[in-house]
């Protein structure tokens, strides 16, 4: 069982049977993707060809919150890899949700985070190694996916505490009825929140000897990647999650690897870097990001990125761009603004590029 890379991603056959099962055609979702026939087959895309697909089928079935529950409540369990169909044979909820958020690390570009904190288990999504958020389609799918796990798992109709989206979701009357709860669109994440109590509720699904089988399977890949994957781009992924917590410090960073000090010192140096130069480089790109963003102040972009004071934050991006924030924010969206009126509208401006 193989890893994708970073921008090698396996779409499973199952998709397109599901497709199958909605009356979408495969090739159809495929043209409409702006992609040859043979992605059909194809092992691994990129993840600029898997947001496609998933683009596509969204505009093939006209509305995003119709395609997120369609394909959630119609796809067939025994059609998931085995990255997810171990899931469906865990003890319970919670060790389901555990094993999905570990085993998602093997299908980049999704990552989840979970927490658990008073009544409450809350699960981020996070699109890692890519520059923009997937399809909206693509974000619901996967929060949904997550609650049908423990629908279909338990085999009671659990519902969800609050949903966050970022996006707009099309008909969210539609979603408030499939997660059964309040739906807030335009969040700053992505979020789908349950009641803990329903992550000690067994699995009737539970199967020890098929999670005996699949496991080590799993676990060697998972280790794999791990080991294969570059230090530098480990330790900025884990710095950017981290930011705002304050955990970006060498300690934090080398525990959760599970490293020495010493050690994650030495790993970077080999190639080429060090823990001081990669977490600049990590503040700068957030910075540059969050600036973007008109809804944030200068104030709440400082804390974003880990800093405890507007001034430090300040002399730091002197020393970047050569400008305040402030001015480098109304520079580009003069900028902006600019490309606007002289292409009329007609190309897609990327914020802060």
């Amino acid at each position: 069982m193989k890893f994708q890379s970073a921008d090698r991603i396996k779409i499973p056959q199952g998709f397109w049977a599901g497709l199958r099962q909605l009356g979408i055609a495969a090739h159809d979702v495929a043209r409409k993707a702006g992609q040859p026939l043979t992605i059909i087959a194809e092992p691994a895309v990129t993840t600029a060809q898997y947001f496609a697909v998933w683009q596509a089928y969204s505009d093939l079935i006209g509305d995003t919150a119709k395609g997120i529950i369609a394909l959630a409540t119609g796809f067939d369990t025994a059609k998931y890899p085995p990255t997810a169909l171990a899931t469906y044979h865990a003890r319970d909820y919670r060790d389901a949700l555990k094993r999905m958020v570990r085993y998602k690390q093997l299908c980049p570009p999704e990552n989840l985070r979970i927490t658990e904190e008073g009544e409450s288990c809350t699960i981020e999504l996070e699109w890692l190694y890519t520059g923009q958020p997937g399809p909206p389609v693509l974000t619901g799918i996967t929060l949904a996916h997550l609650l049908e796990l423990g629908r279909r798992g338990t085999g009671q109709p659990l519902t969800a505490r609050f949903v966050e989206f970022s996006p707009d979701m099309g008909d969210v009357q539609a979603l408030e009825a499939y997660f059964g709860c309040p739906i807030r669109m335009g969040a700053q994440g992505n979020r789908l929140t349950l009641y803990r109590g329903d992550l000690d509720r067994p699995f009737v699904s539970y199967n020890e000897e098929l999670l005996e089988m699949l496991t080590p399977a799993l676990d060697q890949s998972l280790l794999e990647q791990q080991r294969s994957r570059s230090i530098t781009g480990r330790v900025k992924w884990i710095m950017k999650r981290n930011l705002t917590g304050g955990q970006s410090d060498l300690q934090a960073v080398a525990k959760e690897l599970g490293l020495s000090d010493r050690t994650l010192q030495r790993r970077l140096t080999d190639e080429n870097t060090s823990f001081k130069q990669l977490l600049t480089e990590v503040r700068h790109a957030q910075a540059r990001e969050y600036l973007a963003d008109p809804s944030l102040d200068i104030k709440e972009v400082a804390f974003l990125i880990g800093y405890e004071d507007q001034n430090s934050f300040y002399r730091a991006f002197r020393l970047w761009e050569g400008d305040t924030p402030s001015n480098w924010r109304v520079k580009q969206e003069d900028w902006r603004s600019t490309l606007v009126t002289e292409h009329s509208g007609q190309v897609n401006i990327m914020p802060g590029k």
